[in-house]
């Protein structure tokens, strides 16, 4: 395996931005090379050690769905090889199998998020008010129960270090529109099926995802920047899921229950950064958890 990859510095090409997990480099006009590293953001705190592998599992999974889904709705890869935008050997290692070369969009302002079950932040809302995100739900459901249909549950995009807002679909029609809002839904939710239907095939639960789309320069929505990884989606195993229990997950859920009961200083971790210095086997299972995903899902 090569080394860890915590932060890429390619000299050769520009920085348009740095994130939780990627950075991206203006590739021209009209191109970004898009390289994950192997960071780990938690609770949109990013932890102080990379997990190994992990850039280039979320790159080859993200490559594996812009396949599957293929006829749905554009994707934004160009298709041309990554490793052409750089020339020098310490660049091409930075880029190698955690990189993709795509097309350069205008970014929608909102994060399209598809819930098939009931959990996270959702189960935690509709135990409040018995909705999620203004959508109304049945009375009765419990924590990971599967939803009648899926629903259409959006948010808006936060700052680095600030935690991303759910928002009602009124509100996201206020933001870009009512008929741009609707084909995002439409699309999101028919992404979802079908990413859902293939992954019970494999044993996989998903039981919740988000999608980004932009729009290029014609106007065209087109799917962006990460697709179903472990990182943006919730996947549980198939035969340990029980209803009214947290299923154990292959995303990074084993790092949150980790720095749920971390103590810094004598006092449970804040949930603000810097965070909590990852113990070595936490590292190791989590980079485990995220290739028995890949690997499942692709067998």
């Amino acid at each position: 395996m090569t080394a860890a990859l915590l932060e890429s510095s390619l000299t050769s090409l520009p920085l348009i931005a740095r994130g939780k997990v990627r950075e991206n480099y203006a590739v021209g006009a009209d191109r970004i090379l898009m390289i994950a590293s192997d960071r780990l953001s938690a609770f949109d705190v990013i932890m102080g050690e990379p997990i190994p592998g992990k850039g280039a599992l979320l790159t080859q999974m993200a490559l594996f769905w812009f396949d599957k889904l293929d006829g749905i709705v554009p994707n934004h890869l160009t298709g041309e090889d990554p490793l052409s935008a750089v020339s020098s050997a310490a660049e091409k290692a930075q880029v190698q199998d955690r990189a993709m070369l795509v097309k350069r969009l205008k970014p929608l302002p909102v994060e399209a998020v598809v819930r098939g079950y009931l959990a996270g932040s959702g189960w935690a809302e509709y135990q409040k008010n018995g909705q999620v995100c203004g959508v109304v739900l049945p009375a009765g459901l419990q924590n990971a129960s599967k939803l009648p249909a899926p629903i259409f549950t959006p948010a808006t995009k936060a700052e680095m270090g600030d935690h991303d807002e759910n928002i009602s679909f009124d509100k996201m029609v206020e933001i870009i529109g009512l008929d741009l809002a609707t084909r995002v839904r439409d699309v999101s939710i028919a992404l979802y099926q079908r990413a859902a239907d293939y992954a019970l095939t494999k044993g996989i639960i998903i039981a919740d995802t988000k999608f980004e789309f932009g729009l290029d320069t014609d106007g065209t929505l087109t799917l962006m920047d990460e697709v179903l990884t472990p990182d943006s989606s919730r996947y549980w195993p198939i035969e340990s899921y029980a209803v009214g229990i947290n299923p154990p997950s292959y995303d990074k859920q084993f790092v949150r229950d980790w720095l749920e009961q971390a103590q810094v200083d004598g006092k449970p971790w804040g949930k603000t950064a810097p965070a909590p210095a990852l113990p070595a086997e936490v590292i190791a299972k989590t980079a485990a958890k995220y290739r028995e995903a890949l690997e499942r899902l692709t067998r």
